[in-house]
This record gives C-alpha cells, sequence and structure tokens, in this order.
C-alpha cells in the first residue's frame, strides 16, 4: 500500500510537469539545494512536515489538497477542482518566505464565483475534453492533447491581474517560447480578451525551465530518473562500464515498470495488470503459441531476383529502422478486461484481437501487410494489424476485412506515451553526447517490456499478452507503411523482413531523413543483387 510520503511524492512529480518546473527551480523555489531535492524525491532522503508548508505555499495550495493525490492536486492547481481549504489558510509567514509573488495578489480578491462545472479533464494532460473512454474524460489521440496542452493561456502577473471579481489565481504557466521583452508598461488583461496580451518576461523563469517538445508529455522527473539510476549504477561499479551495463541490462525490466507506473500518475483509471486472459491468448504448450497472428513481414520482390537471375544488375541499399519496439509504444492498446463485440463492425474508440477474414492481397511489387501466410480463412490478428489493413483498405489497395467476432476493451493510444517520450528523450541525448551506455539501458528497457508482457516469468508486474502482441503488430504495422512510402515515391521495395529491415532500389534520402532518432532511418549496408557470376 502506498504511505503517504510516497503520494507526496507523486504529487510533487505531477505538479513540476504541469508547472514546467525542474527540481534547480523547485529547490530555489523552497530554500534547499536541487541535490537535497533529488534526494527527496529520490526516497533517499524524507520530506519533513516543514517541507509540506513550503511546497505548498510554493505551489499556492492548502497543505491538505497537496497530500490528497496527484490527481486533486493538479486539478486544484487549475482551478478545475474545488480546493479542500484555501490557499490563504496556509501559515503567513511561510508564505512570506516562500511563495512567489505571482501566487498572490496584495489586495484579497473579492469572494470568487463557484467555477462552472467543466466537460472534463484528460486522465492523459489534465486540459479539459469532451470525449470519453470508459467513463473517463480523455483525449483520442496524442495529437490532441498535445493541441490542448498548448492551448493553456499564461496567468496574467500582479500587474495585470483584473479589478472585477474573478476566480482565484492559479500559478503562472509558461508559454512554449519565452516572450520577447518589451519597454512598454504591461497592458491590463481584459476579463475575456480576444487576443492574449503579452506578460512581461520572468528573468527567473527563462533557459532550462522553458517547457518545449517532450516536456509537455514526458515528466521531467523520468528522464532524470533514467539518467539518475545510470549515474548511480556507474559509480557503484567505479567506472567499470561493461561492468555497469550488465547491471543496467539486469534490471532492465524492474526498471521499465517502475518507470511506466510513475508515468501513470494522474490517471483517473487504472488500467488492468492481470485481466483474465481469453483463451486465444494464451499458449498451447510452454515453448509454443498462442492464436494471433502477428503479421511479421517476410517478404522478397520476385520480379527483381528473377531479373537478378537473368543477368540484371541492381544496387541495393539495406535500411536499418531505428529503435522500432520504442516506436510502437505509439499504438491503441485496450485498458480493461478484454469483452466479446460480435457485432462486426470496428470501433476506433475501442482496441483488442479480432478474428476475421482478410482479403485478397493482389500486388506483386509491395509486401502482403499480413506478412508471409500462406493459409487462407480466418484467422485472429491484433488491433495494430486490423487497423493496417483498414487502412489499405481506404487506400484502395485492398478489400476490408470481414470481422467475425472481437475481444475489445475501451482503448487509447497514449497510454505509453509519457513513457515512450521520457525514454526517446534520453536515447537522442545520451546518442549526441556519444554516451552509448545509456542508449544500450534505453533499448534493453523498451525491447524488454514489449517481450515480457505476455506470459513471461521475467515480468511479474504485469500480465498482458494482447498489449505484448498490439505492441509487436504495430512495429510491423510501420515498416510496412515505410515500404509503402518507398513505393509510392517511384522507389522500388527488394526485400523487408524482421522488425526493421527494408531493401531499396533508388535513392531513398528523398523519402527519408538520414540518423538515428526516431523518425530517421540509418544505411546499414549497400550490394550488388544481380549481374554476371
Amino acid at each position: 500500500m502506498m504511505g503517504v510520503e510516497d503520494l507526496l511524492r507523486l504529487t510533487v512529480a505531477a505538479l513540476m510537469t504541469r508547472t514546467g518546473e525542474r527540481q534547480n527551480d523547485l529547490a530555489d523555489g523552497l530554500g534547499l539545494s536541487q541535490a537535497q531535492v533529488s534526494r527527496k524525491q529520490g526516497n533517499r532522503q524524507h520530506w519533513s512536515l516543514e517541507d509540506v508548508d513550503r511546497l505548498a505555499a510554493h505551489f499556492g495550495l492548502h497543505f491538505l489538497d497537496l497530500l490528497a493525490g496527484p490527481t486533486h492536486a493538479v486539478g486544484v492547481l487549475h482551478g478545475s477542482i474545488p480546493a479542500l481549504r484555501p490557499a490563504d489558510a496556509v501559515a503567513p509567514a511561510v508564505i512570506a518566505q516562500s511563495a512567489p509573488a505571482a501566487l498572490f495578489p496584495a489586495e484579497p480578491a473579492a469572494a470568487a464565483p463557484a467555477p462552472a462545472a467543466p466537460v472534463g479533464l484528460c486522465v492523459l494532460c489534465g486540459q479539459p475534453t469532451g470525449d470519453e473512454l470508459e467513463g473517463f474524460p480523455q483525449h483520442l489521440s496524442a495529437e490532441e492533447c498535445a493541441a490542448a496542452v498548448a492551448a493553456v493561456p499564461p496567468a496574467p502577473g500582479p500587474a495585470s491581474a483584473p479589478a472585477a471579481p474573478a476566480p482565484a489565481p492559479v500559478p503562472q504557466q509558461l508559454p512554449a517560447e519565452p516572450p520577447a521583452p518589451k519597454p512598454a508598461e504591461p497592458v491590463a488583461a481584459e476579463p475575456a480578451p480576444e487576443v492574449e496580451a503579452e506578460p512581461a518576461p520572468e528573468p527567473a523563469r527563462t533557459g532550462p525551465a522553458v517547457v518545449r517538445g517532450p516536456r509537455a508529455y514526458a515528466s521531467g522527473t523520468l528522464v532524470d530518473e533514467i539518467t539518475g539510476r545510470v549515474h548511480e549504477v556507474l559509480e557503484e561499479c567505479t567506472g567499470d562500464l561493461a561492468a555497469a551495463q550488465a547491471a543496467l541490462i539486469k534490471s532492465a525490466i524492474p526498471d521499465v515498470m517502475a518507470l511506466f507506473k510513475a508515468s501513470r500518475v494522474g490517471g483517473r483509471y487504472e488500467h488492468s495488470e492481470f485481466p483474465p486472459t481469453a483463451d486465444v491468448l494464451r499458449k498451447r504448450s510452454q515453448k509454443g503459441a498462442d492464436e494471433i497472428w502477428e503479421g511479421r513481414p517476410k517478404w522478397r520482390n520476385s520480379h527483381v531476383f528473377q531479373a537478378a537471375k537473368k543477368g540484371e544488375t541492381f544496387e541495393v541499399t539495406a535500411l536499418d529502422m531505428n529503435a522500432a519496439y520504442l516506436s510502437a509504444f505509439k499504438c491503441w492498446l485496450p485498458i480493461g478486461q478484454l469483452r466479446e463485440d460480435t457485432s462486426g463492425v470496428h470501433d476506433r474508440k475501442k482496441s483488442g484481437i479480432h478474428l476475421l477474414t482478410p482479403a485478397e492481397w493482389e500486388h506483386t511489387d509491395l509486401p502482403n501487410p499480413l506478412g508471409n501466410r500462406q493459409e487462407p480463412g480466418e484467422l485472429w490478428v491484433s488491433e495494430s494489424t486490423l487497423r493496417l489493413l483498414l487502412d489499405c483498405a481506404r487506400e484502395g489497395l485492398a478489400d476490408a476485412p470481414v470481422i467475425h467476432r472481437s475481444l475489445v476493451s475501451g482503448g487509447t493510444e497514449v497510454l505509453l506515451e509519457k513513457l515512450r517520450r521520457a525514454l526517446a528523450e534520453v536515447r537522442k541525448t545520451a546518442l549526441a553526447e556519444g554516451d552509448e551506455l545509456t542508449v544500450n539501458y534505453v533499448k534493453s528497457m523498451y525491447s524488454k517490456l514489449v517481450s515480457t508482457l505476455g506470459e513471461s516469468t521475467a515480468n511479474r508486474d504485469m500480465r498482458r499478452p494482447d498489449w505484448m502482441h498490439i505492441m509487436r503488430a504495430k512495429a510491423f504495422a510501420n515498416l510496412w507503411m515505410k515500404a509503402n512510402k518507398i513505393h509510392k515515391a517511384g522507389l522500388q521495395v527488394v526485400e523487408i523482413s524482421g522488425t526493421d529491415e527494408l531493401h531499396v532500389i533508388g535513392d531513398w534520402r528523398t523519402v527519408f531523413a538520414e540518423g538515428r532518432d526516431l523518425n530517421q532511418v540509418k544505411e546499414k549496408s549497400t550490394y550488388t543483387l544481380g549481374g554476371k557470376r
């Protein structure tokens, strides 16, 4: 059972994410060092009762709201959830010492009217949404979450506070880019302005504290935990890189599961970790497989190979997809237990596994999205494969599959998004710095997470074979879509195999950017196919 101090750490992490603060910002507000904050958040040092008062004052909350959990605290911070006690009930002496001036106006404002009931706050990004999944408000895609976060306006400072009655002030939200300094006097904000007035620049909140890119999703705490873990193990191994790498890879599974749980802080629902396993998801033997077909690509362009046998020569480039399984974290996953649906209609707000009959595939110059399956008739596929088949039908490449039966639950595409962005950010930084130890550690975490979510004894924190199939199939679907992109550009696809290998003829750099980032590809090898022997 989670203790009060553990709940406080999660709440502090959530509040730092929502306000865009890093540990050094929080340390300055509390009168502590960054190292002290790191130790307190890392469970190596206790948060004291005095710290609780200062934390409450720093974020403009009553300490009861701070201790009520991350969801409640973030809701009170944004004014969408009523406070248990007014923030000005915090001890005045503590407020005077540590609270930012922007949180409390010099003149007490008139009693604020009761806020209107919100449509609902997304359980992933904390912003209003009109959609629901499984009874909980939630945006239906990562793009909608990103747009909602970007649309949050900066709160006015003390100089622009309106004289009319207004809701209780909240901490100032940083804009996506720091505002340009304005020599003119600040313009007073209208009660309901159509155009936001630019706030005066805050020197204390420039530079690293500005929220950009992945920080809207990937908590800085997750990033700090990953890099901190690498430094900790490296110190324990007295700088021995080989020993440190062995230790990090050995702890990759429990480490990534702990990060996943931390990334779910602030969610209003609990995803099922050990739901009943459907019969089609059960292995038939210890070393056997279940009934789900993942669509693993394994294909060669017969026309090219036949021409090569006749003496034609082709210059072929083998391309390697970067972090295929990490990219596959962005997929539609079912939240709860799978329930049967015999309507034969695909609901894009749900996710699961499906029994279907696929349409015939008649393209000889493009691989079948189902992979190398030879047997006709019905088969069970995961959500990722079904969505790929439906996309092919929309493009006119084949008819839509016939769905006979589905086992589904309310789904979301962003369940792993915070974790994915944190791992991607650490990986990108490590690549830029030539830190292969961290790169290999991150790779071990995301690859082992995918491979052990099924019936594996190596991961005892969760058993979701449906997630495993969906994520693996998503990696295969991503590879197929890259092959299709090559084909649309007029180049020839020669071979496609595994989860990350694509062989092409032609100038592939006109289609893909070269590099090691997630949205790039790298050249694995080049070779000549055909010619005289």
